[in-house]
């Protein structure tokens, strides 16, 4: 069975985005070294769960940038795989989908994700998110972290583990830290 691992920015104090889902604190640490190793780490995918926000904003992002003279031209294959990799996204709203090999699930169920996680292929990846995701931590269906680490604190902020109940175990695969002073921390779940 194929793993679902969940990559997501976070703060020193634990937050995925401010009080009022800012996102521009991590902007400026992002850097050349750290798309390369998102590249790799995206190419032992080719599936990626979306919920409907996350979706909604990439795809008008994504499909652009190959295009775009000024994208850096070391970041074109990471561009290529999100926007050719099979997307799934998770929506009781959404009604038609633009982005390339996209497909809305309307039901978020951990019937539909062990389906997933049984069809045939590489593993399967989790951007951002957080509702989605919390659904998923919350039923024990991730089996990895990818948790991009950034010197920030907010303060306060939206948590990724909130409201969770019960204990998970983890184990830590790899450390590896970029010059900007992002750490990225992957942890496999113990089972």
């Amino acid at each position: 069975m194929r793993k679902l691992i969940l990559s997501m920015n976070i703060t020193l104090d634990g937050f995925i985005a401010g009080p009022h889902c800012e996102l521009d604190w991590h902007f400026n640490y992002w850097n050349n070294e750290m798309s390369r190793y998102a590249s790799t780490r995206l190419s032992l995918a080719d599936t990626i769960l979306l919920g409907r926000v996350t979706y909604t904003a990439m795809a008008k992002y994504w499909p652009s940038v190959v295009m775009d003279i000024t994208f850096p031209r070391e970041d074109i294959a990471f561009a290529d795989m999100m926007n050719t990799h099979s997307k799934f996204v998770f929506s009781n709203t959404l009604k038609e989908t633009s982005w390339f090999n996209s497909t809305i699930i309307e039901e978020e169920s951990s019937a539909v994700i062990t389906r997933l996680k049984r069809l045939p292929g590489k593993d399967m990846i989790i951007f951002g998110s957080s509702r989605l995701a919390q659904s998923l931590i919350r039923a024990n269906l991730i089996d990895e972290y990818l948790l991009w680490t950034y010197p920030v604190i907010l303060g306060e902020g939206k948590p990724l583990f909130n409201g969770l109940k019960g204990r998970s175990s983890l184990r830590l695969v790899t450390v590896r830290s970029f010059s900007s002073g992002v750490v990225l921390m992957d942890y496999r779940v113990c089972r």
